[in-house]
């Protein structure tokens, strides 16, 4: 049960930070900004503190992990790929064409409106 409230009251906490944004208007935004990134910082504070929040942290940080190992493709290779694949649609378009020429022209021939 304490967990749970850690949970609400770190939401609540996020919550304030954002509402401070919009209350604040009228002073600097460097003290808007401030408003947020207090809210943030108490908000992890308070998560870190629960074991959902603990799983979450995890998380994000296996994540990360996990995005360093993605080889990208160089220029080159999405240079070739973008290719191809606009080179398959042009021919896919052309092909899509040549049928509905033909179905139009085979509809209208039963139709006996034909050519």
């Amino acid at each position: 049960m304490i967990n749970k409230i850690k949970l609400l009251v770190a939401f609540l906490l996020l919550a304030t930070g954002i509402a401070g944004f919009y209350l604040l208007a009228d002073k600097a935004l460097v003290l808007r900004i401030l408003a947020v990134l207090a809210g943030l910082a108490a908000f992890v504070a308070v998560l870190w503190t629960t074991p959902v929040g603990q799983k979450s942290f995890g998380f994000l940080g296996e994540s990360v992990a996990e995005a360093r190992k993605v080889v990208w493709p160089t220029r080159k290779e999405t240079t070739q790929t973008t290719l191809v694949v606009f080179v398959l649609v042009v021919v896919m378009a052309a092909f899509l064409a040549v049928v509905d020429i033909g179905f139009a022209f085979m509809v209208q021939w039963l139709m006996g409106r034909g050519a």
